[in-house]
């Protein structure tokens, strides 16, 4: 599991303070008003961010000092954080090794990922030539050879139309279901929440709020999220 104790971030004026456990294997949507801190508490998980109090624990082992890239983490941005000179092939492989340079089982590896994602045969197709909702599976072909138990969504399907985007949710939805992966995804849009039918948390006031049930928060949502959704 995933535990956050006692953690506090401070930037200026900006708090926020987490304290709450996600079961291994949850799917968490992050939800709350804009400025509220989604993406910083992503940054926290992830290790961009250090807070000035608490611990963060993954199955019993603090990753607070650990640097991003020994974190069990793997994190897809809102533009999918593609290189665009590479292809979708050359972009998936650097979950595998940040040269590039794989040997014949991870260049399998690699092509089983695009394949899963719908991408076989787009392999040698750079970013330009990809659809957004390619780009999108191009950017979860390499969360998936990364392979790690953490996977952070921060609103990378917002710019996709409602009928790819919903697509794109019950993709990774899906992938990290297979993999039994926690996934914790930032979105603005109750709909991405409800499609994953696990827990929501609520980014407001300066706190994360523990996981609940997202369809039963959202049928009788609290004063902050009622707010934020209007």
């Amino acid at each position: 599991m995933l535990t956050f104790d006692g953690l506090l971030i401070e930037q200026g004026d900006f708090h926020l303070a987490v304290d709450m456990v996600v079961p291994s294997g949850a799917q968490v949507a992050i939800m709350g008003p804009s400025g509220a801190g989604k993406s910083t508490f992503l940054s926290l998980v992830a290790g961009f961010m250090a807070p000035v109090a608490g611990r963060l624990l993954w199955r019993g082992t603090d990753l607070l000092p650990l640097p991003p890239a020994q974190r069990p983490v793997s994190m897809i941005f809102q533009d999918n954080n593609l290189f665009p000179h590479l292809t979708a092939f050359g972009n998936a492989a650097l979950g595998v090794r940040p040269s590039g340079r794989l040997d014949r089982g991870e260049t399998a590896m690699v092509m089983r990922a695009l394949a899963s994602v719908g991408l076989e045969g787009l392999e040698h197709r750079k970013p330009a030539t990809l659809s957004g909702g390619q780009q999108s599976r191009a950017a979860l072909a390499r969360m998936l050879v990364q392979d790690r138990p953490l996977v952070l969504l921060d609103e990378p399907f917002s710019a996709l139309g409602p009928a790819l985007r919903a697509e794109m949710v019950g993709l990774v939805s899906d992938l990290c279901a297979k993999r039994r992966a926690t996934l914790l995804m930032v979105t603005h849009d109750p709909a991405d929440a409800a499609r994953l039918d696990g827990s929501l948390c609520i980014v407001a006031a300066g706190k994360v709020s523990a996981p609940a049930p997202a369809r039963a928060t959202l049928a009788n949502p609290p004063e902050a999220l009622r707010s934020y959704l209007g």
